[in-house]
């Protein structure tokens, strides 16, 4: 007789993906934001204006790279096919002031729970949430034209600073389903034709192992409570060591509130029976407790003793349910075929996923918080490197270095003075360098080489000659 205290049959609904579409969770990205735009060397030319200034634009700014959660996309296939990617550069500045246009941001739309992680392994986001977004790489600024440069001394500059590149990198990207529910089970144990019975999720269906080669979703509406159970594909002996799909997937589980044991009554393998299938399915939850993000050996857990409506199958139920209720789990019998018992296995999960909801915090209003990276700490540091050579390291100096037009002499005048007001030359001569040192600035991958002469007055912008030069480098 029906339990009259239950609330009416669960709304059925759910999706899967499109048949023969390929699921990918894991990708290697390789992103470039855009590249600054340069600065303009101009002089303002107009009849009976003989002196009109500089009038060099401002290059435009290089486009952002970003990840967008988007909805509709429902994995990384896209960038596994094509995984390079890289936005817009910004446009070079023009006379009269004008400034280059800005590049565009390159936008990429990622699946609902995707996290980006360096090729180290370090987390740098986790997305969740539709219309979450993330710069993963940020476009170079555009370089200042001689407008923007001139000053009480300097009144015309011949030159105008290059723009910066804008970030190269890669990361990971990999995909954690995003589910309240989790079916975890050997291979061919019923979790498919289970999700496909409480919801209208329609995955691939049949009778050998490993049909099931991506996670299916499926929606349920029990009652109020609305949730998403998902279809983790088969685990098996070892697959936290790379066995089988199982690590492929585990990582899948994660996101879960709960897991439920689907575990299969009437197979016909040897050696196996629903309590040593549970068993090794839990070892293999606790041995990824040290591999994943999140531990999945506490989470609650539910035992569904399948398919039942096979006569032998119904009678080891009846045989190995006391010993799982003596460990403290609730089980249930059920059949996906006919449907017996999947009514109050609906609700019995609604109520746990509540009971995790309501233990949740209160999810406040996301705040956009701006902290731009300083540019510095110590602004430079000099590294002695022996027989009179000296390296110059820090963040404004490699900037400084990729912004100088090395074929424009005022240019490297412009970069002398910056450096000796930065402090450069003092730190150098306390140092221990002498005339004609031999001086990297930079890194030690990325660097231009000076050769280090005191006597040359520096940070002083004068000796200025006709526009582009300056007689403080002339003959050397």
């Amino acid at each position: 007789m029906p339990d009259e205290t239950l609330p009416p049959a669960p709304v059925l609904r759910g999706h899967s993906g499109p048949p023969g579409a390929q699921f990918i969770d894991r990708v290697v990205l390789h992103v470039q934001a855009g590249n600054g735009g340069h600065g303009c060397a101009s002089v303002h030319r107009e009849k009976f204006k003989p002196l009109g200034g500089p009038d060099g634009g401002n290059g435009g700014r290089g486009g952002d790279v970003l990840l967008e959660v988007d909805p509709s996309t429902a994995s990384l296939l896209d960038y596994h096919h094509r995984p390079s990617r890289k936005a817009t550069g910004g446009k070079q500045g023009q006379g009269s002031n004008k400034s280059g246009a800005n590049g565009g941001d390159l936008v990429l739309p990622v699946p609902n729970g995707t996290v980006v992680k360096t090729i180290d392994g370090d987390v740098l986001a986790d997305l969740v949430g539709a219309g979450t977004r993330f710069v993963i790489a940020q476009g170079g600024h555009g370089g200042l034209g001689n407008a923007a440069l001139a000053s009480a001394k300097r009144k015309a500059p011949g030159f105008a600073l290059l723009g910066e590149p804008g970030d190269e990198l890669e990361v990971v990207l990999e995909l954690k389903t995003v589910a309240d529910v989790a079916l975890v089970g050997f291979p061919s144990a019923g979790k498919s034709s289970l999700i496909a019975a409480i919801s209208a999720a329609k995955p691939k269906i049949a009778d050998y192992p490993f049909t099931t080669l991506t996670p299916n979703l499926g929606v349920v509406s029990a009652g109020e409570v609305v949730y998403t159970v998902a279809d983790v594909p088969g685990l098996i002996e070892g697959a936290s060591e790379g066995r089988g799909l199982g690590l492929q997937f585990l990582r899948h589980i994660e996101r879960a509130s709960t897991l439920v044991h689907v575990l299969d009554c009437a197979t016909l393998e040897p050696g196996r029976d629903p309590i040593s299938d549970f068993e090794v399915i839990e070892a293999e939850l606790q041995a990824y407790d040290s591999l994943g993000d999140e531990p999945l050996s506490d989470r609650p857990r539910l035992v569904v003793l399948n398919k039942v409506d096979v006569p032998d199958g119904r009678d080891l139920a009846e045989l190995v349910r006391p010993e799982f209720e003596k460990r403290g789990l609730t089980v249930f019998e059920v059949s996906a075929a006919t449907h017996e018992g999947l009514r109050e296995l609906s609700f019995a999960m609604a109520e746990m996923v509540t009971a995790h909801r309501a233990a949740q915090p209160v999810e406040e209003p996301t705040r956009l918080v701006i902290r731009p990276e300083p540019v510095g700490g110590a602004d430079f540091e000099v590294r002695p490197l022996g027989d009179d050579t000296y390296l110059v390291t820090g963040e404004k100096p490699l900037r400084w270095l990729r912004q100088t037009d090395f074929t424009n002499d005022e240019a490297v005048g412009y970069l002398a003075d910056r450096l000796a007001r930065l402090g450069v030359e003092q730190r150098l001569a306390e140092a221990g360098a002498e005339s004609g040192a031999t001086v990297y600035i930079g890194t030690e991958d990325e660097s231009i080489v000076f050769d280090w002469e005191p006597e040359v007055l520096a940070g002083s912008e004068q000796g200025l000659g006709r526009r582009g030069t300056d007689r403080r480098l002339e003959g050397r």
